[in-house]
């Protein structure tokens, strides 16, 4: 018998929920995938109802993996992505599906705001508008559900709503406030005149907490539902982004972490925050330490759905035993030289954010013939997806050169990627033996009762080096030469794009 920590990722895709001794050691891990919705193109939402479902889930095939008992875990932390707002009436029940932070329905309001107000909001909250963040979005449920909007009570995020499910009580981190696009990071607290621009008032917005916080204690009824022990600690945790840098010693200035999860993102670490180019920027979960943020809205995402769409006899071959999909894959691409032969993939598949901030973006295959098979493509795709982040990347040494890269998310778990990413950006590429943003908010928790003495603690008994991967400096002088083609096709394509709606 031990005592353990949990961290529970409510992510895009599924339900991760991790595991850890007391001494920083991995116990098990579970996991649970839940659906999104696509109701109309550019349309992403999820139902409320599936997470904390899918955490029970998570959470018992952990402990039936790690042989441990669920009231033995002393206490825990959630973390969820940004942006996505779950809206309550009066009675504390939720109104509509949550707009996810990939839905592109709001860009006419994030148009609005851009036009008419980019001076205060970039002074406020170090960003631009886009149609990911909670502010536009909130505003289009005001114009197009007013039947909606009438009936908000609270809004919270995800990880607010499973914690409220969890405890009775209702707070945020200021990291996730920070990605409504109505939180004051000069001041840090939420600002009235964004707020304002919703129509709603201040009371519905939940209070304000720090992420070692304790948000409350797990009641009767949430430890019937999942097997936890009544009255144990359940930490605030913070965004998954910040979480999972913090699972591979993501914590000082000069450190860079790249995520290739459902989406893709570069994070640069720096102790000052303030407005630069078309960023996100965060605090980090360490105090004084901020985040600077730039993605791509569809990166494994990309690649599950090409998974799922063209390969269902492996994918049936595979549940009955036979060999991973993607590994399938993989080795299908390795037969491929870098460049697939001049197959170029575009990952805008819910349109696209950083460099372009583009909602109308269609993910596009071009350039192929007779000659290419289905290798060619998947290797396209992992590049098409790496020459994105590369574009997120351009710029972001401002700060200072960066060596290299820690690279998690479920990408990472693919050699041929961590070699394609270390030969488009010319960088070192480092893999942790786990790097989920609920083994970070293990981590966290541990800091917060006190089992670790500090961030540095944490990240050395827990954070484990799995590979290194060095560039190939012939492949590096191919991307080089490719890599601008890949932005001129996108060039190229862009005004197609945005007669779509046109025709």
């Amino acid at each position: 018998m031990g005592t353990y920590l949990l961290g529970v990722d409510i992510g895009t895709s599924g339900c991760k929920a991790t595991v850890i001794d007391t001494n920083g050691r991995f116990i098990a891990d579970g996991y649970t995938e839940y659906p999104s919705y696509h109701p109309h193109f550019g349309w992403v939402e999820q139902k409320s109802t599936d997470w904390l479902n899918a955490m029970i889930l998570s959470l018992k095939r952990a402990a039936e993996k790690g042989k441990f008992s669920t009231k033995d875990i002393i206490g825990l932390a959630v973390d969820a992505s940004a942006h996505n707002t779950v809206l309550l009436d009066r009675n504390g029940a939720v109104i509509r599906d949550t707009i996810m932070w990939q839905d592109q329905r709001a860009y006419q309001e994030a148009a609005f705001l851009k036009e008419q107000y980019l001076d205060l909001i970039k002074s406020t909250t170090f960003s631009s508008p886009s149609a990911t963040w909670s502010l536009p979005q909130l505003m289009w449920v005001r114009d197009n559900e007013p039947e909606v909007y009438s009936k908000i009570e609270r809004i919270m995020f995800i990880d607010d709503y499973v914690r409220y499910q969890l405890t009775g009580a209702i707070s945020t981190t200021h990291i996730q406030a920070q990605g409504s696009l109505m939180f004051d990071n000069r001041k840090m607290v939420w600002s009235e005149d964004l707020v304002k621009l919703t129509g709603l008032p201040m009371t519905v917005l939940p209070e304000i907490r720090k992420t070692t916080d304790i948000s409350g204690y797990v009641t009767a009824k949430a430890a019937a539902l999942t097997g936890l022990k009544e009255g144990i600690p359940v930490v605030m945790g913070a965004s998954d982004t910040s979480l999972e840098s913090y699972s591979v010693g993501g914590l000082k200035p000069g450190d860079c972490v790249l995520k290739m999860a459902t989406a893709g993102g570069i994070n640069v670490f720096r102790n000052i925050g303030a407005p630069f180019l078309d960023t996100f920027i965060y605090s980090h979960v360490v105090d004084g330490v901020w985040y600077y943020g730039r993605g791509t809205v569809s990166a494994a995402q990309a690649l599950r759905w090409y998974r799922d769409t063209f390969c269902q006899k492996e994918l049936a071959e595979e549940i009955a035993g036979g060999q991973n999909t993607y590994q399938l894959l993989d080795k299908e691409a390795e037969g491929v030289p870098p460049g697939a032969d001049g197959l170029f993939f575009h990952p805008y598949m819910s349109g696209e954010r950083a460099p372009y901030w583009d909602p109308k973006l269609r993910a596009s295959f071009t350039g192929f013939s007779s000659m290419h098979r289905r290798g060619h493509f998947n290797r396209a795709l992992l590049e098409g997806v790496t020459f994105s982040l590369r574009q997120c990347f351009e710029g972001m040494e401002e700060f200072g050169r960066i060596d290299q890269i820690s690279f998690v998310g479920g990408g990472s778990k693919s050699p041929l990627w961590r070699s394609i990413l270390a030969d488009v950006f010319d960088r070192k590429i480092v893999k942790y033996k786990r790097d989920d943003s609920s083994l970070g908010a293990a981590m966290l928790t541990g800091v917060a009762l006190g089992v670790f003495g500090s961030h540095q603690e944490a990240v050395e008994k827990t954070a484990v080096i799995d590979s290194i991967t060095e560039p190939n400096p012939e492949n590096v002088e191919k991307y080089s030469k490719l890599f601008p083609l890949y932005v001129e096709i996108h060039d190229d394509l862009e005004k197609t794009y945005h007669k779509y709606e046109d025709a």
